[in-house]
């Protein structure tokens, strides 16, 4: 989650444009801005700093930079807006699998800069919430799948019903205090040792 005010970091190679949105952006009330012009310092600076939110104007994006800001994109878990001169489908569609928030072509404009950062932070918010809801669905269903596994495994060794073998899964949990998961993982591994 990104705070209300926060700090920005503008990687830009063209000074003037810097100021543009440097400008825009203290204009909208966010006083934390850090401008750096060298595009190849913006990893130590993000590692450094550890910005909210990373502002990226490419005037004249070469494939080779792209490239480089899409995985770091991916690596940073950050809201990334970048301002492009020039675009191609097929590069947009790397950005948005990078996870950039926000890629504007052509549209550097000093009074844009914060609804533009607004929209990358709201749409970063939202993704990383269904990254967190996925792997929540993800981690769920590997329960599952581990509890039917260790009722399987009791079924067979116990003889007993499918509701019986949960219920001493579900016994078995409360009795040492932990969750159905770490039991029926117990057992699997148990299960395994014994019959190799």
């Amino acid at each position: 989650m990104v705070e209300p005010n926060p700090t920005v970091l503008v990687v830009d190679e063209n000074r003037i444009r810097a100021s543009i949105i440097e400008d825009g952006l203290k204009d909208a009330g966010i006083c934390d801005v850090i401008v750096i012009h060298d595009v190849t310092e913006a990893g130590r600076t993000i590692v450094a700093r550890k910005p909210d939110v990373i502002v990226v104007d490419l005037e004249n994006p070469q494939r080779d930079t792209l490239e480089h800001f899409f995985s770091l994109s991916r690596a940073i878990e950050r809201p990334i807006a970048m301002f492009v001169d020039r675009s191609d489908a097929a590069t947009i569609e790397k950005a948005v699998e990078a996870g950039v928030s926000a890629y504007v072509v052509d549209g550097l404009k000093k009074e844009r800069v914060r609804p533009i950062l607004d929209m990358a932070i709201s749409r970063f918010n939202a993704f990383a919430r269904l990254r967190r809801e996925l792997h929540q669905a993800r981690g769920a269903l590997e329960e599952r799948k581990l509890i039917d596994q260790a009722k399987a495994i009791l079924m067979r060794s116990r003889g007993v019903s499918e509701s019986q073998a949960y219920a001493l899964l579900r016994s078995a949990a409360m009795n040492q205090n932990k969750r159905i998961a770490e039991v029926a993982q117990g057992l699997i591994t148990a299960a395994e040792l014994l019959d190799p």
